[in-house]
């Protein structure tokens, strides 16, 4: 009887009756959720069968309204069957192929709720009343009875005409004033709806700027410990500077010691062709001036290896000096968006 228009799949919900708030899944899984037409009592309807049991039947009238709460989530009320279902999409697309083919069933609802009302106008029995139903006025006569029954004809006619458009006009004040009450119900209902709606989805942004806020101060806390961590290596690299200072006084050092003996080398180089007459004073003179050579250049070692360990620790000590600022901005911006959440969070607590 019943003809399916279009079907579609998605996650079922329905409100919880108790506390009207939360939604209670209908199924593990995604149902088949369909339109269906019934030519017989010319009505359309969303059915969603799960196994055995029918999860939705819900007739769809004019005053009722498909709304989209988030991308792929979307809820009509259905006063007849007392609830809120709720529907969830695998894509947008799918949401808003339905909800345009809610809008459509809606319309068709409307003109077939019209049509019904006009066909109960025309088949009441009390407005059926036709002009060939009036008795015919008789033959006019000359003799006294004939114009006695015209009379009586005639006044027949204006009474059942006048009980005529009293039925009318009684049929008409009551279907205009059941229509205005139905359409002030409905729309109580779908504000209703609304306030709903606009309630659970302000807890739940209010339950997400909670996880932000909760979020944030995690991170706060790691980037804290991080900045502790920097100041202490920074107290440690204070010492390192300490031994930087004394490594180059011993640089120094050195390197004055480097100069002197190679001026006793010069001063030995150029006496030793007037001073030098026994061999054994010449064999010793060299055998220093090897030795003299040999220190120096250990010291000339040395002496890179404490310029290249000076040039590692000053360029450890900038880069984490550069660290330690790029933390602090961080720390920097994350305050400030943290101040400004708890700011909108106040405000949606006030309102």
């Amino acid at each position: 009887r019943e003809q399916p228009i279009f079907s579609t799949r998605a996650h079922v919900f329905q409100i919880d009756p108790a506390t009207k708030r939360n939604w209670i899944p209908a199924s593990k899984h995604a149902l088949t959720v369909s339109y269906f037409y019934d030519a017989t009592r010319n009505v359309y309807r969303i059915i969603s069968v799960g196994g055995t049991k029918a999860i939705i039947n819900s007739t769809i009238t004019p005053n009722m309204t498909f709304t989209k709460t988030s991308q792929k989530f979307g809820q009509w009320a259905d006063s007849r069957a007392n609830t809120v279902y709720g529907l969830g999409f695998a894509s947008e697309q799918h949401l808003s192929q339905f909800a345009e083919k809610f809008q459509e069933v809606k319309e068709a609802a409307r003109l077939a709720r019209e049509k019904s009302q006009d066909k109960t106008e025309l088949t009441n029995p009390a407005l059926s009343i036709t002009s060939h139903q009036v008795l015919p006025s008789p033959i006019i006569s000359s003799n006294g009875p004939g114009e006695d029954k015209l009379f009586r004809s005639q006044s027949a006619d204006v009474e059942i005409t006048t009980e005529k458009e009293r039925l009318k006009k009684m049929l008409s004040e009551g279907s205009v004033s059941e229509v205005q009450w139905e359409a002030e119900f409905f729309s109580l209902q779908d504000n209703n709806t609304k306030l709903v709606a606009a309630l659970h989805e302000a807890n739940a942004n209010v339950d997400q700027w909670k996880k932000q806020l909760t979020a944030y101060q995690e991170e706060t806390e790691t980037l804290r410990q991080r900045v502790a961590e920097l100041e202490s290596q920074g107290a440690h690299d204070s010492s390192s500077e300490n031994n930087k200072e004394e490594l180059s006084q011993t640089l120094e050092e050195l390197e004055l010691l480097i100069k002197a003996k190679d001026e006793e080398i010069q001063m030995l180089k150029s006496q030793k062709c007037g001073r030098w007459e026994a061999e054994g004073e010449r064999e010793e003179t060299l055998q220093k001036l090897q030795e003299l050579e040999a220190r120096n250049a250990e010291l000339e070692q040395r002496l890179r290896l404490a310029e290249q360990t000076l040039a590692e620790a000053l360029a450890d000590r900038e880069k984490m000096h550069s660290e330690v600022t790029k933390v602090a901005e961080i720390m920097d911006v994350k305050i400030f968006e943290l101040s400004e959440l708890r700011q909108g969070l106040a405000k949606l607590l006030e309102s």
